[in-house]
């Protein structure tokens, strides 16, 4: 009977955590796709953005994209000039992925604008519901990672 109770409280908890980011992404892709980009492409062009150049694991790592994703959204940010890939001295087996001065410029046109965007929805949202929200979602976070290991 009690497991039956906790599953009252935590489903629609669930249910409303994959809503919201469902809404999300229905709020942010279609701006990111105004600015010509796909939501993968800005999410590779903001973290290499003003970093030194990174390996695909930490790249990877930094992003929301999947390993076996990542290849070929480099290599067609390469082919347009966004990204360029360099030896990596550390380790002759991999490549370093940096910003092209052409991925910066476009990083400095994008970015803005989207955080502009996203603020827009973030605005109505006072600081201490910022902070509350972002704690609550690294306990969730930490909860899941701890069942994982």
């Amino acid at each position: 009977m009690y497991k039956y109770s906790r599953y009252m409280y935590f489903i629609p908890t669930l249910r409303d955590l994959v809503r919201t980011y469902q809404a999300f992404e229905g709020y942010s892709i279609p701006h990111i796709r105004s600015l010509g980009l796909t939501s993968v492409q800005f999410d590779v062009i903001a973290t290499l953005a003003n970093q030194p150049p990174m390996t695909y694991k930490e790249l990877g790592e930094k992003t929301l994209i999947s390993k076996s994703s990542l290849t070929g959204v480099i290599e067609r940010m390469s082919n347009k000039g966004w990204i360029s890939l360099l030896a990596n001295l550390e380790d002759g087996r991999s490549q370093k992925i940096k910003l092209t001065i052409k991925g910066q410029k476009l990083f400095d046109k994008t970015f803005p604008a989207h955080l502009s965007h996203l603020d827009q929805a973030f605005s109505q949202l006072s600081n201490d519901q910022l902070i509350e929200i972002k704690n609550s979602l690294k306990t969730l976070q930490a909860i899941f990672k701890l069942e994982k290991s």
